[in-house]
C-alpha cells in the first residue's frame, strides 16, 4: 500500500457489516460464474423428450448401464449361495423384472426424477450372514440350500421393506430432510459417487487389456473426437458409450477365440473371457417372474433386524441420488417431502422384490444418474422407456443373458467416468453457499474425509465370508453396524449433519445457503416444484396430501 502522510491519525474503525473490499486483482480477472440452479449446458431437461427413435436409443444404453451392476451382484452372492448357472440367470432375470417395475413406479409416483432404480449393494452384508448361518451342511444337495437361502432372503426383505415406508410415509425421512443444506449435501452427493470407488479401476484392473480400452476409447471419442468429427458431434455426444462398449466387447471375443486366455488363471478367465458366464446356455427362452418362485419366504429375526441396517443405508444412498439426478435433468433441489414419499415407495419397491424373490433391495442408480451428465439428456421419458428394455429381456432370457455376457471390467471403464460425474455434481452444490468461510470448509473436508475413511476401514476390514469389524455375540447388530458404516454418503449424512447444525449454525444462515435452499424444501415454497414434481393424471387428487 502506498503511504498516505497521515501516519499520526488513528485509522478509521472496520465497517460492522458488509463485505471486504474486493482486491484490484479480483476486479481485474473478473470472475463472473455466478451459481446457476440449472444447468445451462443440458440438451433436454427433465420434461422434455428427444424424438421417439432417439430416445429408444438412449433407453438401451441406460439399460445396458445398469446392467454392469446387475450381474456384478449375481456373481458376488449366487455362487456362495450354492446356485448353478441356471440359478444366477434367473436371479439377473428377477433383478431386472423388478428394476423395470420399480423404475416405472418412482418416475411416475415417487420423485419423478429421471432415476434408475438398481440393486443396492447395502443388502450384500446381511446375505452373506444368511449364507453363512446355511453352509454348515445340513441340506443334501447344495440346490437345496440355494433355494433355502433365497427364501430366508424373500422373507427378511418382505419385513425390512417396512423400514423404508415408515421412515418415508410417516415423513421421519422428510423431516430429516428440512435440516439439511447445501453444505450437507455437497459430501452426501459427492461421496455417493466417490464411494463407490471399487467399481472403478479396481474392477478395470482385473482384465486391464479390455478395461482400460474402454475407459480411454471412451474418454477420446465423447470429449474429444466430437470437436474434430463435426459431422458426427451429436452421435459420438450421445452415444459413444454405446459405439465404444460395442467395440470393446468385440475385440474381448477376438481375444478369447484366439486363445489369448488359455493359459491364465481362473480368475483372469473369469474376467476376461466373453463364454465364461455360461448365462446364454443356461438361461430359458422365456421365463416370467412370479411371486414366491423360490418357495414360501422363511421368517427369522436374526436375519430380518440384520437387514434393518440395509434399509436405511439404500435410503440414505436413493437421497444422494436423488439430489444429483435433480441437477442434471434441469429440476430444482427435490422438496423434502418428495425425497421422504420417495423413499416410502422404494419400500414398496422392496416388499415387491421380496414376494417376486429378488436377492437384494433397490436403490437409486448412481452410474445411470451419471449417464445423464455424460450424455447431457435428462429426460424423464427416456428413463419410463428404458424399463421398457428391462423388463423385455427380463422375460426372453437368452436375449437379456447375451448381453448379460459382457466383462465386469468394461462395465467398470465405463463407470470410472460415470461415478466421477456424479462425484461432481455434489461438488457443485457448494456454489449456493460462501465458499470463502472458513466454518464451511470445515465442515464438508471433514465430512468428506471422515466418512471416506470410516467407511474405507469397514469395507477393508470385512471378510470375504461377510464378517466386519464390528463382532459382538448379536449377530444382526453386527450386521446393522457394519453395513451402516461401510457406506460412506450414510456416514456423511450423520458427520454433516450433526457438523452443519451444531457449529455456529444460527449465525451462519447466510454462510450456510439456508436462503437459497429453504423455499425448494417446502411444498410451495418455489413455484418450480410442482411443476417439476407434482403426480401425472391428477394422481394427488386421491392421495393424502403427506404423500404427495
Amino acid at each position: 500500500m502506498v503511504e498516505t502522510g497521515h501516519h499520526h491519525q488513528h485509522p478509521p474503525a472496520p465497517a460492522a457489516a458488509g463485505p471486504p473490499p474486493v482486491s484490484s486483482m479480483a476486479i481485474s480477472t473478473k470472475p463472473t460464474w455466478s451459481p446457476a440452479e440449472q444447468l445451462h449446458h443440458l440438451q433436454y431437461c427433465i420434461h422434455s423428450n428427444p424424438s421417439w427413435h432417439e430416445t429408444v436409443v438412449l433407453a438401451f444404453q441406460h439399460y445396458i448401464v445398469m446392467l454392469g451392476t446387475t450381474v456384478l451382484i449375481a456373481n458376488t452372492l449366487v455362487t456362495p449361495m450354492g446356485g448353478d448357472a441356471e440359478d444366477k440367470a434367473r436371479v439377473i432375470q428377477t433383478i431386472l423384472f423388478m428394476s423395470g417395475i420399480n423404475t416405472l413406479l418412482q418416475t411416475l409416483i415417487g420423485t419423478r426424477l429421471p432415476t434408475v432404480m438398481g440393486v443396492s449393494f447395502a443388502y450384500v452384508l446381511p446375505v452373506l450372514s444368511i449364507i453363512r448361518d446355511y453352509n454348515d451342511g445340513q441340506f443334501q444337495t447344495e440346490k437345496q440350500r440355494f433355494r433355502h437361502t433365497m427364501r430366508t432372503v424373500q422373507g427378511s426383505l418382505i419385513i425390512s421393506s417396512f423400514v423404508n415406508i415408515i421412515i418415508g410415509y410417516g415423513q421421519a425421512w422428510g423431516n430429516l430432510i428440512r435440516i439439511f443444506s447445501p453444505i450437507i449435501v455437497v459430501p452426501v452427493v459427492t461421496l455417493t459417487g466417490l464411494g463407490l470407488f471399487v467399481r472403478g479401476f479396481p474392477l478395470l484392473a482385473n482384465c486391464v487389456e479390455i478395461g482400460l480400452p474402454m475407459l480411454i476409447l471412451l474418454i477420446l471419442s465423447q470429449q474429444y473426437l466430437r470437436h474434430l468429427l463435426q459431422n458426427i458431434q451429436m452421435i459420438l455426444e450421445r452415444y459413444a458409450l454405446l459405439v465404444c462398449l460395442a467395440l470393446i466387447w468385440a475385440f474381448a471375443a477376438i481375444l478369447t477365440v484366439s486363445g489369448a486366455y488359455n493359459n491364465v488363471s481362473v480368475a483372469t478367465k473369469l474376467s476376461c473371457r466373453t463364454d465364461r458366464s455360461f448365462l446364454m446356455s443356461a438361461a430359458p427362452w422365456i421365463s416370467i417372474p412370479y411371486p414366491f418362485q423360490w418357495g414360501t419366504p422363511i421368517f427369522r429375526a436374526s436375519h430380518v433386524f440384520g437387514m434393518f441396517g440395509a434399509a436405511i443405508v439404500a435410503s440414505a444412498e436413493s437421497t444422494g441420488v436423488f439430489f444429483a439426478a435433480s441437477r442434471l435433468a434441469g429440476a430444482t433441489a427435490p422438496p423434502a417431502h418428495v425425497v421422504s414419499r420417495s423413499v416410502g415407495l422404494q419400500g414398496v419397491g422392496v416388499l415387491l422384490e421380496g414376494i417376486f424373490g429378488s436377492i437384494t433391495g433397490n436403490t437409486a442408480s448412481v452410474e445411470n444418474v451419471g449417464l445423464l451428465g455424460l450424455t447431457r439428456i435428462g429426460s424423464r421419458r427416456v428413463v419410463q422407456v428404458s424399463t421398457g428394455f428391462m423388463i423385455f429381456f427380463a422375460i426372453f432370457g437368452k436375449f437379456g443373458a447375451f448381453f448379460a455376457s459382457i466383462p465386469l471390467p468394461i462395465f467398470a471403464g465405463v463407470y470410472c467416468v460415470l461415478l466421477g460425474i456424479v462425484a461432481a455434481v455434489g461438488i457443485s452444490f457448494i456454489q449456493f453457499t460462501d465458499n470463502n468461510s472458513m466454518r464451511n470448509m470445515y465442515v464438508v473436508g471433514v465430512s468428506l474425509f471422515l466418512s471416506l475413511s470410516i467407511a474405507q476401514y469397514f469395507i477393508s476390514n470385512t471378510t470375504r465370508a461377510g464378517y466386519g469389524p464390528v463382532r459382538t455375540a448379536g449377530g444382526w447388530f453386527n450386521d446393522i453396524l457394519n453395513t451402516i458404516f461401510a457406506s460412506a454418503p450414510f456416514v456423511a449424512i450423520i458427520v454433516a449433519t450433526v457438523l452443519d447444525n451444531t457449529l455456529e449454525a444460527r449465525h451462519a444462515i447466510n454462510d450456510r445457503g439456508i436462503a437459497w435452499w429453504k423455499p425448494f424444501q417446502h411444498r410451495n415454497g418455489d413455484g418450480r416444484n410442482e411443476e417439476f414434481y407434482s403426480f401425472p393424471l391428477r394422481v394427488g387428487e386421491y392421495l393424502p396430501t403427506r404423500f404427495h
